[in-house]
């Protein structure tokens, strides 16, 4: 989906996620993250984050916790939703649209940076449509045992290319590039038949 040549950023889809799979806990809590990971540790994701494309489920936990420690900078936020608030943050742009023109839209807004999906649903969504380039998983010391899971049943396989790895602290920082499938190849013409003299 990006294409680097134009100085468009990538699709990233942004995920802290327990040793067990689950990136929010019963719930959809997710104070734990803040134990292991705050902004503070990622100041080179946000450097290089225009815009972030969230989940309402996800817009309303973020909102709920607000104001506990360092606040994530990624740029333009927007929120896809059926159902945009009735008082709306101005801060905040709550599209109604569908899902390549939401991408398309906060895309544009990230300013050849890259844009960070964040929402279990939403991100499912992408990677289902092919719109994901790449995914970032923060690996934490924790297993909460219940929760949401990294990826939702019937999401189907998605084949990875691993990047990078790095640890910090208790942190393990995986990379991974989204193979995107190969186009079917055009069908070759047969030889040409020279006649016979």
């Amino acid at each position: 989906m990006s294409d680097a040549g134009s100085g468009t950023g990538a699709v990233v889809v942004n995920r802290a996620m327990s040793l067990d799979g689950f990136i929010a806990g019963p719930g959809h809590a997710m104070d734990w993250i803040a134990e292991h990971l705050t902004a503070a540790d990622v100041p080179e994701v946000m450097a290089a984050t225009g815009a972030m494309l969230i989940g309402r489920r996800t817009y309303e936990v973020a909102r709920r916790m607000a104001g506990r420690g360092t606040p994530y900078d990624g740029g333009a936020q927007f929120v896809l939703t059926h159902r945009p608030p009735d008082d709306p943050d101005p801060a905040v742009t709550f599209l109604t649209c569908g899902l390549e023109e939401a991408v398309a839209t906060a895309r544009a807004a990230a300013g050849g940076r890259n844009l960070e999906v964040l929402g279990a649903d939403v991100a499912a969504q992408c990677l289902r449509h092919g719109l994901v380039d790449e995914i970032l998983v923060y690996v934490l010391p924790v297993l909460l045992g219940d929760g949401v899971r990294f990826s939702p049943p019937g999401l189907g396989r998605i084949e990875l290319e691993p990047f990078a790895t790095t640890r910090s602290g208790a942190v393990t920082t995986l990379r991974f590039r989204v193979r995107k499938p190969e186009p079917p190849a055009a069908a070759a013409a047969p030889p040409r038949q020279t006649p016979s003299p």
